[in-house]
């Protein structure tokens, strides 16, 4: 069943892009579900659903409440505001979000759902639906890039509600086996079941496809990856299909041709904004850091409740010495996430960064006194808290009030780190290297350079914390010193990832699990963490399983997820991890 409203036709092209053939069947057309009989099992399973009403309002949940109690769903709960969404999706899981667009304290549904598969709250196979009375081309826009499995705009009557969500729910009963696939980690099984959709389910076979490139080059299987987008765009021209494809050029170095094609989405498709995104990485691998500010400018302008996009460009607009693009940007990040969980200390630091690189110390220090009220008792937010002033008072001149209190953040930081290792927490990079500038600037150099070669060490393959790195050298007069560090710091973790990985060519995978191990704990990067796990799970495929050096081989795959977790490295130590289990009859772990 189709709603008729004005403006409809936008929003049907805005979500065709993204998600195709929602929208080109009825809900019970015979393409769409298969028979009656099918029609009518969906109908009774939809009464089995636990459903999630978010609305600001009592009276319009209880509204929607009867509405779906009419329908045969018992199992609703209400949240009136987003915090009390993340309390419930914590505790619950939810088959059904049915969303209002406009929620408390001037956040939407937009944000919401940014925030809930942005901390990997929410199932693959949970249905989430915006409901909005806006239509304005600025939240159509964010709606699509934000994908929903469908939205309704007011008002609307129960059997409207129930076609769209019999429509979703069957939608997500097809794709089911690859949802379980991928948060099992079994990603090469989900590949499996792509196909099998793709054969079986001929309407569902460009969502079947859209996820096998995309698992393709989560893989690193880029040459395969090519091979589906250019499938797809041999039997309709999308805008997705066209994205792919660009990622699997960039990803082989041809940079002009996949520019050209981003170039070309924008063009076709101005509403598709990770397009946007796409040219703009693009940009920066060409070394092209204006473009690529300008880019990301236009997408969050079209798309300005995007946090994370935001954060994109104060990082661009900050390396690109835009001191004023990036206050804004960094602004608009704090303003937005607050009360989120997708606020971080960073973006606190990020933004009195660069209010002191500006000269304005005292900007600066109200930001600061704003992180503390905001993350009251947090270390983090402390160390960021001292790091600034330090460099507040280097820029006024009274070097010896800095000196002390770069003393306090040294003192500091090492209880930070000791509470993130006992709690497996997250300590910010960039405060650390951020720490090291203010030690260099009062006398610390020391202290300093033992940060900067750690975070160099344990970043190796994160160009833009590099470039902080360097930029702190630079800023501190000592160019040549910092480019010196980095080679050597480059040096020794060729040296040291050479030894255990001979070690395995060589077929000693004892001595090279034991090399890696070694490795780990002198510099747990990315690149030894993934190492040392597919070390360890071949020594147990092969050996046999044993519990702890299996959990120490889960640990290290675990914290190489939370540095990147859509590296293709990344997703390969998963796989084998995966197999590895099964060949032992082991319960896969779901983190």
């Amino acid at each position: 069943m189709t709603v008729s409203v004005p403006g409809l036709s936008l929003l049907r092209m805005t979500f065709s892009s993204n998600l195709p053939e929602m929208n080109t069947q009825t809900a019970n057309s015979p393409a769409a579900l298969d028979n009656e009989e099918m029609l009518l099992v969906l109908h009774q399973s939809l009464t089995k659903k636990r459903v999630l009403i978010v609305d600001r309002h009592s009276p319009a949940r209880d509204s929607l409440r009867l509405m779906l109690g009419a329908l045969g769903v018992t199992a609703v709960h209400g949240a009136g505001s987003s915090a009390e969404v993340i309390r419930q999706v914590k505790g619950n899981r939810f088959d059904i979000i049915l969303s209002d667009f406009v929620l408390d304290d001037g956040r939407d549904g937009q944000q919401l759902l940014e925030e809930l598969r942005h901390a990997h709250l929410i199932a693959l196979g949970t249905v989430y639906m915006i409901i909005t009375s806006e239509r304005s081309y600025t939240n159509v826009v964010a709606l699509a890039e934000l994908a929903p499995d469908d939205y309704l705009i007011k008002p609307f009557t129960s059997e409207q509600l129930q076609a769209r969500l019999v429509r979703a729910i069957y939608k997500k009963h097809v794709l089911r086996k690859i949802y379980e696939q991928i948060e099992r980690g079994a990603l090469q099984e989900a590949i499996a079941a792509c196909d099998r959709v793709i054969q079986q389910q001929p309407v569902y076979q460009y969502d079947a496809l859209r996820f096998k490139g995309e698992l393709l080059h989560q893989l690193g299987r880029t040459a395969e990856a090519e091979v589906v987008y250019r499938r797809v765009l041999e039997g309709r021209v999308v805008p997705w299909a066209k994205m792919g494809l660009a990622t699997a050029l960039r990803d082989r170095n041809a940079l002009e041709e996949a520019e050209q094609l981003a170039d070309q989405v924008i063009q076709e498709a101005p509403e598709f904004l990770s397009a946007y995104d796409f040219l703009a990485s693009v940009h920066e691998a060409q070394g092209k850091l204006k473009e690529a500010q300008q880019v990301l400018q236009r997408a969050a302008d079209a798309s300005p409740h995007n946090t994370l996009r935001q954060r994109l460009v104060g990082d661009v607009a900050a390396r690109n010495k835009d001191l004023l693009a990036a206050e804004r940007a960094y602004g608009k990040v704090i303003a937005r996430n607050k009360g989120s969980s997708l606020r971080t200390v960073d973006d606190y630091a990020n933004l009195s960064r660069v209010l002191i690189e500006r000269g304005d110390v005292d900007a600066s220090r109200k930001i600061s006194a704003e992180m503390k009220r905001e993350w009251r008792g947090d270390k983090q937010a402390e160390l960021a808290a001292l790091v600034a002033e330090s460099l507040c008072l280097d820029l006024e001149g009274a070097g010896d009030k800095a000196q002390a209190i770069v003393a306090q953040a040294i003192a500091l930081q090492q209880q930070v780190d000791a509470e993130a290792a006992e709690k497996g927490r997250h300590v910010s990079q960039r405060l650390s290297v951020d720490l090291a500038h203010a030690c260099y600037a009062t006398g610390h150099a020391e202290a300093a350079q033992q940060i900067m070669r750690q975070v160099a060490a344990e970043n190796n393959e994160d160009p833009h914390l590099l470039d902080h790195i360097t930029s702190v050298f630079e800023k501190t007069g000592q160019p040549d010193a910092g480019r010196a560090l980095l080679d050597q710091v480059s040096k020794q973790i060729v040296d040291l990832n050479n030894k255990g990985v001979i070690a395995a060519r060589n077929g000693d995978l004892e001595g090279s699990v034991e090399l890696l191990i070694q490795a780990v704990e002198q510099v747990p990067n990315l690149q030894f963490l993934v190492n040392a796990a597919k070390a360890i799970f071949s020594l147990l495929e092969r050996k046999g399983w044993d519990n702890e050096l299996a959990a120490r081989g889960l640990d290290y795959l675990q914290r190489a997820q939370r540095k990147d977790r859509k590296s293709p490295k990344v997703a390969s130590a998963r796989e084998l991890y995966v197999a590895v289990a099964r060949k032992h009859g082991i319960d896969i772990d779901p983190g």
